[in-house]
């Protein structure tokens, strides 16, 4: 993707009739700089040089469309092909371990997120990694957008990333976002003890026509699973994770607790209150059930 992207700005270069010494002082870089992107050889370039470029060289927003591909590069081939799979999935059912998702980050909490890790190199890098974050959000709010569920441990919530203002306001997030339709929000309490997903996060993604992945990922690691039998078991774990969590507005309930700072002095509801709050929020909302393994909900109309 590197040498594609270099291919066109040396086409669209030649035809503007520019050299690469002019392309570099109308980039506001220097023409070494330009030699680089075009034959794909020393770093990659930024998400700003390729918006400069794109509008220097009027190539109508494609060398901003090719970037995320470019950028994707740096990443192992099981990343890129789970970036891959998100763009087209239909729903997104995830469980969070130690941070909020990234596609409900604030971009505050994301830089203080992004910020630390061995693999993380220069500024640069991380300005990079931030704006692609950022842009794989904008699909939540696509015609094309998923489903999105997501059960969070915790101790997501305690947590203070960032420091108490970032944090409150990622949790201000979370709220919001789950006033959309299309976004659920659970939190798994600390009551439950052990689970099948400890140590790590899940992420199961659905195509459009049913087929699935699993996503598993851990502090400086990931794995992408594909084979049948292996995700249909890490998407019952993940089934097990939401009928263990608190239920969505009893869920909403402790994030709001946590970001008005009098969480610690609140209990969690037992297991038989909880049951009885769901059964509760079951008759209320007409009713709705997982089926498919989880993966999705139905309402039923109440009886006449």
């Amino acid at each position: 993707m590197a040498a594609l992207f270099g291919s066109r700005v040396r086409r669209l270069r030649t035809a503007a009739g520019l050299t690469q010494a002019e392309l570099g002082e109308r980039t506001h870089v220097v023409s070494t700089r330009i030699t680089q992107i075009e034959r794909a050889s020393g770093a990659k370039p930024t998400f700003e040089l390729a918006r400069t470029l794109d509008s220097v060289l009027e190539a109508d927003n494609l060398l901003v469309d090719m970037w995320p591909y470019v950028y994707r590069e740096a990443f192992p081939d099981w990343s890129r092909a789970f970036m891959a799979y998100s763009e087209r999935a239909t729903s997104v059912h995830e469980y969070a371990a130690h941070v909020v998702p990234g596609l409900l980050q604030t971009p505050d909490y994301a830089r203080a997120v992004l910020s630390v890790g061995v693999s993380l190199t220069s500024e640069q890098q991380l300005e990079d990694r931030l704006t692609a974050r950022l842009r794989r959000q904008e699909r939540l709010s696509s015609p094309d957008r998923p489903e999105l569920w997501v059960v969070l441990d915790e101790a997501v919530l305690m947590r203070p990333v960032g420091g108490r203002a970032i944090m409150r306001a990622q949790l201000a997030r979370l709220l919001e976002a789950a006033t959309q339709p299309h976004i659920t929000v659970q939190v798994l309490p600390f009551d439950q003890r052990e689970h099948d997903v400890m140590g790590g996060s899940l992420t199961i993604l659905t195509a459009s026509d049913g087929s699935e992945v699993a996503y598993t990922e851990g502090a400086h690691y990931g794995q992408l699973i594909e084979e049948p039998d292996d995700v249909k078991r890490f998407s019952l774990s993940y089934d097990r994770l939401r009928a263990a969590s608190l239920p969505p507005l009893m869920s909403l309930g402790m994030i709001r607790s946590v970001m008005e700072g009098n969480h610690r002095g609140a209990s969690v509801p037992s297991r038989s209150e909880r049951r009885r709050v769901a059964q509760e929020q079951l008759q209320q909302s007409g009713g709705w059930q997982l089926r498919g393994g989880g993966r999705r909900h139905t309402r039923r109309r109440p009886r006449p």
